[in-house]
């Protein structure tokens, strides 16, 4: 993320990067303001605006298959995680784990999949069997993989109970 959450990768509803000059565009053809504008991006684009059907992943899986609109969505949205993963491969020179965390990332066999594939010139194969599972604690890249990818569980409540306790 950037400023705001709209810079990065595409999310239910937030658009994610996005050229500046389409703003523009938008304003010429439908005659919105900034506010409007803005708006769309951060409420109804990402998954919702590019499928025309719902903000949860989980829904675009469901019909990926016989829309293409949702397969759109989420190839667009696994697409820019690897472009996330192969950037800081370059600055870090290096990488030695990949780590799928939180709701998609925990939850989604066909995402983590999509995306390693994406990234296989690193290194990294997936471990079909390892990989069929939703949110556990578990490596699932093959034994030969030099990058090593893993599924790591969210723990959001308890690292707020530590920051309570602490606070």
């Amino acid at each position: 993320m950037g400023l705001t959450p709209l810079n990065g990768i595409p999310m239910g509803t937030r658009c994610g990067s996005l050229d500046p000059t389409v703003l523009q565009y938008m304003n010429k053809q439908a005659g919105l303001s900034l506010d409007e504008l803005l708006n769309i991006c951060n409420k109804e684009s990402g998954y919702l605006g590019i499928s025309g059907v719902s903000n949860d992943s989980r829904d675009l899986e469901e019909q990926m298959d016989t829309n293409e609109r949702c397969k759109m969505a989420l190839e667009l949205q696994f697409k820019r995680i690897a472009d996330y993963i192969g950037s800081y491969y370059i600055y870090m020179q290096g990488v030695d784990a990949i780590v799928f965390t939180a709701g998609i990332g925990e939850n989604s066999k066909n995402m983590r999949k999509s995306v390693l594939d994406r990234v296989s010139v690193l290194g990294v194969k997936v471990d079909e069997e390892a990989n069929n599972c939703r949110g556990v604690l578990r490596e699932i890249s093959t034994k030969d993989s030099k990058v090593k990818a893993f599924i790591i569980p969210t723990a959001e409540e308890l690292m707020i109970a530590r920051d309570v306790m602490r606070l």
